[in-house]
């Protein structure tokens, strides 16, 4: 299917292995920031040379360890300086990565460690370590756990310690053996191995070769247009294919900062901090930031409430026109200068978004509603469509070439088409190897030169892919009709007292919902109407606020497709529950199963 990938390393920049890539980056700009981690007295970087030095010190090391080309390097914790120097490293002796998600439980951690045969984990903390307690028995491939930072714990490596592996007296002979291996790096081989946060059962290992990610990084760059002054805060899961692109592929050739953030609580500070020219959030984040930022412009009152309102509605038509095609008009154009400076600027300036070029959302649908909320503040949220099997993106929406509802045009050099049945179909140097060790899932994703992705879609007369649905979500009501959950779905929690939804109907004569709420809209809810929140999700207040929300979302949908009962779930789905994925994505059939006999009260009438 890749061609290029049976090749070596040429002139082309989009087959250099990230490695290589690593190298000529250092030697361009040694001196330009790498990346930066929040100390005490602010950000601290750390320059381009420094890392390539801190990776060739870890590859020098795994080698005195005994890590062989082609074995698997785990790796268990929060993005981190150590996640990212370990990756390279690991990549620069012939060697895969394979990340572990952070949320991840005992049993899961154990089965990666397993399935991928890796004789070394790096882990974060004690926390992390603790997830081995009792299971070392049954881990038979793994010979070293080193830990991140300045941790000492017991039965690991310390990271100092790991690292002065590498600088020891045979330090000249171990670089050597490294240089070899680079230079022995084939744009087919395995560079990294994607565990899929899956909605049931184990992960599947997604094998990326060397020139999956090397094409798939390079084209990043030439479409965004990255350079060295471009900002980026990593916060998503360096296990997730998207981060581990954006974050670690793409800067390699961009030279491009990351900003490594201490935690997700502390994202929103760290944004006003940074100022990032680069966001990247899954929907459940843009559609709580949504959330929040609606209630604020919705509480405001008098001039100032008005000023909001009048500038939102001006950023959204002259947003609008534009990605129409259309020029705004000369008045427009006046107002938009005016609100900009009056509100808009201001606002963005408060999120840390002021300077931000590129905002993406991707990894599962976001309701039009809430990008076009967002136009209102002047900020081009941009979705895009892609999965691990094709070492991320598929379809962007770019700079001039942005249509809403749609999840862009195919990346140059990828192919799309939609079968017989609306499955989406894509082909191209992204495409990854397959899974490993399962030769059946392999052959069923990998048909005739085509990534059957699972998607349903259409593509319009101009190109831009709509992604209507999962090909084993589709629900079959008693009537006989096929319908797509997710995009009813998306549109419910964009609803300002909706959290989590899961459409359910199978076999039945119409559809019905498991619904969530946000616990601060609840409180505001039941401070408003002057209730306890005791018992508040069966109030007839409540129910029916709730029944007005989703009323207003079934008149975006055909009757068919419309949400005729829900029920309330008390609480909340979370990841550590596992009925989210630690991307957020909700596992609908844990969920359902969980919550049967409510599913089945909604239809005992």
């Amino acid at each position: 299917m890749n061609e290029s990938n049976s090749r070596t390393a040429t002139g082309d920049p989009a087959s250099v292995p990230t490695p290589h890539a690593l190298l000529a980056t250092a030697a361009r700009i040694p001196d330009r920031p790498a990346y930066f981690v929040r100390g005490e007295t602010g950000w601290e970087p750390t320059s381009w040379a420094s890392l390539l030095q801190q990776v060739q010190q870890a590859a020098r090391a795994l080698v005195a360890l005994g890590v062989q080309p082609h074995q698997s390097v785990c790796i268990l914790g929060f993005n981190r300086p150590e996640w990212l120097v370990m990756d390279h490293a690991a990549m620069m002796v012939g060697a895969t990565t394979a990340g572990i998600y952070w949320t991840s439980a005992p049993p899961e951690v154990e089965y990666v460690l397993n399935h991928s045969k890796a004789p070394l984990l790096l882990l974060e903390d004690a926390g992390q370590l603790a997830k081995l307690d009792g299971r070392r028995p049954r881990l038979p491939h793994l010979k070293d756990v080193i830990a991140m930072g300045t941790a000492r714990l017991p039965q690991t490596l310390a990271w100092d310690d790991f690292l002065a592996l590498g600088n020891g007296a045979d330090a000249v002979s171990l670089q050597e053996e490294v240089n070899r291996r680079m230079a022995g790096i084939q744009l087919d081989d395995l560079g990294s191995l994607i565990y899929t946060s899956g909605t049931t059962g184990h992960p599947k290992a997604v094998m990326l070769s060397h020139g999956n990610l090397a094409w798939t990084a390079h084209a990043l760059k030439k479409i965004y247009n990255t350079h060295e002054q471009s900002r980026l805060m990593s916060f998503l899961p360096f296990a997730h294919v998207a981060e581990k692109v954006g974050a670690i592929h793409a800067p390699a050739r961009g030279g491009y900062a990351i900003y490594f953030a201490r935690s997700i609580d502390q994202l929103l500070d760290h944004m006003k901090e940074v100022h990032p020219t680069i966001y990247f959030g899954v929907p459940r984040l843009w559609e709580k930031m949504h959330a929040g930022l609606a209630e604020k412009i919705g509480a405001a009152t008098g001039v100032k409430g008005a000023l909001a309102r009048w500038s939102m509605g001006v950023a959204r038509r002259w947003h609008e026109a534009r990605l129409d095609g259309r020029q705004p008009g000369v008045l427009l154009g006046l107002q938009m200068g005016l609100a900009r400076k009056l509100v808009l600027g201001k606002v963005k300036l408060a999120l840390g978004l002021d300077q931000a070029v590129l905002l993406i959302s991707s990894a599962a649908p976001i309701s039009p509603e809430n990008l076009k909320f967002f136009l209102g503040l002047d900020l081009v949220v941009r979705e895009a469509y892609g999965q691990s099997e094709v070492c991320g993106p598929s379809t962007l929406n770019v700079e001039g070439a942005t249509r809403i509802g749609s999840v862009g045009r195919a990346i140059p050099g990828l192919t799309l088409r939609i079968a017989d049945d609306g499955e989406v179909l894509v082909s191209g140097p992204g495409v990854f190897k397959g899974y490993a060790g399962d030769e059946a899932a392999t052959a069923e994703a990998l048909q005739g030169g085509w990534l059957h992705s699972g998607d349903l879609g259409r593509i319009d007369a101009d190109g831009y892919l709509y992604i209507t649905g999962r090909k084993k979500d589709l629900i079959i009501t008693s009537g006989g009709k096929n319908i797509s959950p997710a995009n009813v779905e998306s549109d419910l929690m964009s609803q300002p007292l909706i959290e989590h939804a899961v459409v359910v109907g199978e076999g039945k004569h119409f559809l019905s919902a498991l619904l969530t709420l946000k616990a601060d809209e609840l409180k505001a809810f039941a401070e408003r109407e002057g209730l306890p929140l005791e018992g508040l999700n069966q109030h007839p207040r409540l129910l029916a606020a709730v029944q007005a929300q989703v009323d207003e979302v079934n008149t975006r949908h055909a009757r068919v497709s419309q949400v005729r009962k829900f029920a309330i779930i008390a609480g909340n789905f979370s990841v550590d529950a596992g009925q989210l994925t630690p991307t957020l994505k909700l596992r609908r059939k844990t969920v359902i199963e969980a919550h049967r006999d409510v599913v089945a009260s909604l239809y005992q009438d």
